[in-house]
C-alpha cells in the first residue's frame, strides 16, 4: 500500500468505528473513578486490552518504590487499592519506532450534583457533545487512543513499532501511577498523552505545588471574642501574604520565553478550607489546603522554601500567630514545570498526521495546567507529546468535549501512530 492508501485506510476506519467507539467512552465516563475509587476503571482497561490481544500487565502500586525518584509527591490517601494497567503490543517485525500512549483514568469530584443539568456519571450526548464528569478531562481522550491503534488494524495494517499503552491513576493530585510505570521500566522512543487541548499541541507546561496551612488560635466564647484568636481570620491574613507572593511570581513570569506571552500564568488557589468546631465559639483551628503553579526550570525546593517564608514574615505580623505560627505542610503535588525539547523527529511525524485532518501547521499551546508528559520528558529525556480534543468546564460543572473535535483528534492520533511506528501489511 502506498502512504496515499494508508491514510485514506485509517482515517475511514476511524470514521467507521466512531459510534463505537462513542459507546465505550460512555461506558469509561459512567464510572466514577474519584481518587481511591479507580479500580472498576482500570478493570474496563484491562478487559479492552486482553479482548485486543495485548500483553496486559496489571499491579499494584507500591508507593515505597516511588519515595526516591524524581517527581515524587506526598501522597496522604489510602493508596491500598491503587494500581496502574499497561497494555503492551510487539511487533512481529521491529522495524519502526517505539511509543508510549498514556491517559489517566482518575477524576475531581463532580461537587453538588444539584448544580449539574444532568448527572455526571450519566453521560448525555446532546448537541454534538458528550457530557459528563470526565468526559474531556480525559477519558475520551484514553479511548480515542486505543481506538485510534483499533482503526490501524481495521484498516488492514498493524505498526511495526513495539506500544505501550498506558492507564493510570493519581494523575490529578500526585502523578504517581505515570512515576510508576517508569519504575517498572516501561520505556519508549516517544510519548504521546491525548489530554484536552483543543486541537493545539503543548508547547510549555506549568508546575504545581500544593500545601496545606495548619492555623491555630485561641478559642473563647464569642461574647468575648476580643480576648482570643479567630483562626479562621488568621488564616485569611496568610492566604491574602499568599496573593502578593503570587503577584511577584508572576512579575517574574514575564522573563519567561514561553509564559510571557500569557497573562497571569501563576495562579494562586485556596481550594478547601476547614475550620472550627462551634458558630458560638472563637475557632482553634483552620486548615487550608492550597496549590499554587510554579514555571519550568524553577526549582520545586526552592519556591518551597519562598512559600514558607511568606507564611512566615505574614505571621510575624499577626498578633497571635508572632507566637504561635502556622505550620506548612506539603500535601500533593511538588511538580516541576516541563517544555517540550529535543523532539524534532517526533513533531515532524506529528506535523504530517495533523496537516492531513486539519491542515497547516498546528498551534502551541503553553499550559497553565499540568501533565503526565514532565515524568518522561524529564526523568528519562522521551520527547512526551501531548494533543487532544476540545471540551469545556473540566473540573467544573457540566463538563463535556466536543464530538466533532473528538473524531480529528482521534485521526490524527492514528496518522501519528502510523507514521511514528511504521505500518506493514497484516
Amino acid at each position: 500500500m502506498n502512504a496515499r492508501d494508508v491514510r485514506r485506510g485509517i482515517l475511514e476506519a476511524v470514521d467507521e468505528n466512531f459510534d463505537a467507539q462513542l459507546a465505550t467512552t460512555a461506558g469509561f465516563v459512567a464510572i466514577p473513578s474519584i481518587r481511591g475509587a479507580e479500580g472498576p476503571c482500570q478493570d474496563m482497561i484491562g478487559d479492552l486490552l486482553r479482548e485486543r490481544a495485548y500483553e496486559v500487565d496489571d499491579w499494584p502500586i507500591n508507593i515505597d518504590d516511588l519515595r526516591d525518584l524524581r517527581g515524587f509527591a506526598p501522597i496522604e490517601h489510602d493508596c491500598s487499592k491503587a494500581r496502574t494497567v499497561v497494555g503492551t503490543y510487539r511487533p512481529n517485525n521491529t522495524s519502526g519506532k517505539s511509543l508510549i500512549l498514556q491517559g489517566h483514568c482518575d477524576v475531581v469530584p463532580a461537587g453538588p450534583l444539584d448544580m449539574w443539568e444532568t448527572p455526571p456519571f450519566s453521560p448525555v450526548v446532546r448537541d454534538g457533545r458528550m457530557y459528563g464528569r470526565g468526559a474531556c478531562d480525559m477519558k475520551s481522550g484514553t479511548i480515542a487512543a486505543l481506538y485510534a491503534l483499533d482503526a490501524i488494524t481495521a484498516a488492514g495494517l498493524r505498526p511495526t513499532g513495539r506500544i505501550h499503552f498506558q492507564s493510570v491513576i493519581e494523575e490529578e493530585s500526585t502523578g504517581l501511577g505515570a512515576l510508576s510505570t517508569l519504575q517498572r521500566g516501561y520505556r519508549a522512543d516517544a510519548c504521546f498523552i491525548p489530554e484536552p487541548t483543543s486541537g493545539r499541541m503543548v508547547r510549555s507546561q506549568v508546575g504545581v505545588i500544593w500545601f496545606r496551612l495548619k492555623v491555630r488560635g485561641h478559642p473563647v466564647h464569642v461574647f468575648e471574642a476580643g480576648s482570643g484568636s479567630n483562626a479562621i481570620t488568621a488564616a485569611y491574613h496568610l492566604i491574602q501574604s499568599l496573593q502578593r507572593l503570587e503577584d511577584d511570581w508572576n512579575e517574574r513570569a514575564k522573563s519567561d520565553h514561553h509564559f510571557k506571552a500569557v497573562t497571569h500564568p501563576i495562579n494562586f488557589n485556596p481550594g478547601i478550607i476547614k475550620g472550627g468546631d462551634w458558630a458560638s465559639s472563637v475557632p482553634a483551628w483552620c486548615d487550608v489546603d492550597c496549590r499554587i503553579a510554579i514555571l519550568p526550570g524553577w526549582s520545586v525546593a526552592e519556591c518551597q522554601a519562598e512559600i514558607v517564608r511568606c507564611v512566615t514574615a505574614a505571621s510575624r505580623e499577626h498578633r497571635f500567630l508572632a507566637n504561635n505560627p502556622p505550620e506548612v505542610e506539603w500535601s500533593g503535588f511538588l511538580s516541576e514545570g516541563y517544555e517540550l525539547k529535543d523532539s524534532a523527529e517526533a513533531e515532524a511525524a506529528f506535523a504530517k498526521a495533523y496537516d492531513a485532518v486539519y491542515g497547516g501547521t498546528v498551534e502551541d499551546l503553553v499550559f497553565t495546567a499540568l501533565t503526565d508528559t514532565r515524568f518522561y520528558g524529564l526523568n528519562y529525556g522521551i520527547p512526551s507529546l501531548c494533543f487532544g480534543a476540545s471540551g469545556a468546564a473540566m473540573h467544573g460543572f457540566n463538563e463535556y468535549v466536543d464530538l466533532d473535535s473528538l473524531r480529528k483528534s482521534t485521526k490524527t492520533m492514528a496518522l501519528f501512530i502510523a507514521q511514528w511506528c511504521g505500518v506493514e501489511k497484516l
